[in-house]
Formats: structure tokens, C-alpha cells, sequence
């Protein structure tokens, strides 16, 4: 498996990968599109074109049989943690026929160690605490991290890194794209 920055030639791939790892779970987001994908697939192609889009946090995996096929996609982007740039990450997405294979692992290693190595100070996201625990992720107000929506409680999670620092505490805001949902 390799993980890589996503190209433009993998548009349309991340699409169906997305949609098709989204098709099948319960809590999804509404079709936007005619085509039925559920939104999480939209939801990427706007974050593409989003202010807080960052380039270098859009990787996605190559396996399969060719090793070359895409099998799965990863994204943050920039939000607001009070008056400053901070990652919310999401959507996740890995093909079904290829899930249990460490390929989401794989993904969010990847995920954290560039944001690391960028300088960034914190990724937070929207998830169950059982799966993301196993990376570092903590319920967010643990950090004094507040969620955009208060009912999230413990499913609003954050991962400090190594520039976190105890001021950059505050309210956080997803990209605007996310408020499209």
C-alpha cells in the first residue's frame, strides 16, 4: 500500500470510493447530488475549492490487485479555533471491499504525522470515541475545545500535536463548506 497526496486525475475515483464507504453506514449524510451519492461525496469535491483547502492533507491509498488502484481517501482542512487556522478532519473514507485491512489506520498516521510535521497544533473531528481513542483522539473539551454543535458531547474529539498549546484553546468552526451539509 502506499499513501500519497491526491492527484487531480483522482477526482472522480475519491468520489466513488466515498460514496461507496458512506452507502453503508447509517448515520450519513442526505443525498445533494442527482446522482444519489450520499453527501460526504459532494461534501469533498467542495472542500476542494474551499479557502481552508489544504493540498498536502488530501491523501489517498493505493492498492489492490494493479497495486495503483485508489482504495481509500482522507481530507482535512483548515477551520477556526477561535481566531486561529485549525484542522477538522474528515470524511475518511476507505472502499468496502477493502476495509479491515489497516487502509483507515494507514490513512490517519499519515493524516497526523504531516499535520505534525506542518507545524499544525491540533486535528479535531466528529466520530465514535471507541474507533479514534486508538489514534490519540480525546473528547475535545477535555483540551477546552468546544464543538460547533454542543449536543455532539464526546463524539467531538480532538488530537493535540506536538505545537498544541494550552491558548489555542477556544470555539471551533469547520471550513465553510461543512456548513453547506
Amino acid at each position: 500500500m502506499l499513501i500519497r497526496q491526491e492527484r487531480p486525475s483522482d477526482i472522480q475515483t475519491v468520489r466513488a470510493v466515498t460514496a461507496a464507504a458512506f452507502g453503508r453506514v447509517a448515520h450519513a449524510a442526505p443525498p445533494i447530488e442527482p446522482d444519489g451519492a450520499p453527501g460526504e461525496a459532494t461534501l469533498v469535491g467542495w472542500l476542494r475549492d474551499d479557502p481552508g483547502w489544504v493540498p498536502e492533507l488530501s491523501l489517498v491509498a493505493e492498492s489492490g490487485p494493479s497495486g495503483t488502484e485508489v482504495v481509500g481517501h482522507v481530507i482535512a482542512t483548515h477551520g477556526q479555533l477561535a481566531d486561529r487556522p485549525a484542522l477538522g478532519l474528515g470524511p475518511l473514507s476507505v472502499d468496502p471491499a477493502h476495509q479491515g485491512r489497516g487502509i483507515g489506520s494507514a490513512l490517519m498516521h499519515t493524516l497526523l504525522g504531516a499535520a505534525d510535521a506542518m507545524g499544525e497544533p491540533v486535528v479535531v473531528l466528529l466520530g465514535d470515541p471507541a474507533l479514534y481513542s486508538r489514534f490519540g483522539f480525546v473528547p475535545a473539551g477535555g483540551l477546552g475545545i468546544e464543538a460547533p454543535d454542543p449536543r455532539w458531547g464526546d463524539y467531538f474529539q480532538a488530537r493535540a500535536l506536538s505545537a498544541w498549546r494550552a491558548e489555542h484553546a477556544g470555539r471551533f468552526r469547520y471550513a465553510a463548506s461543512f456548513d453547506r451539509l
